[in-house]
């Protein structure tokens, strides 16, 4: 039985873990082939770019979830204007939500 977000324990975790988790998991490919649907929650528009990254490139917040509508993970990428993701080429996860735990990076405030 899966306990309720709210009472799930939330684990503190380097980026380096939870990008780790979020490989294996293959959340990215899963939200990309339909097993799992992706909600826009912020978008922005930098101005200057972040470095690296042409014009018009968005910083994205974006909820995971499954069909049925439990949250399953919250990432941030950098949408660049040719459609593509811009720095690693990959979404950089900022929460897993787990069987038995929430799995987070710190971000700065």
């Amino acid at each position: 039985m899966t306990l309720p977000q709210e009472k799930l324990p939330v684990e503190w975790v380097s980026n380096a873990v939870i990008r780790q988790y979020f490989n294996q998991g293959n959340y990215y490919e899963r939200m990309k082939s339909g097993e799992l649907v992706a909600y826009r929650k912020k978008n922005s528009h930098p101005d200057p770019p972040p470095k690296g990254e042409p014009f018009c490139t968005h910083s994205q917040i974006l909820y995971y979830y499954t069909k049925e509508g439990a949250p399953v993970a919250i990432v941030h990428q950098y949408l660049r204007p040719d459609g593509k993701i811009g720095a690693s080429g990959l979404p950089d996860p900022k929460r897993l939500i787990l069987a038995d735990r929430i799995m987070s990076v710190r971000t700065k405030s």
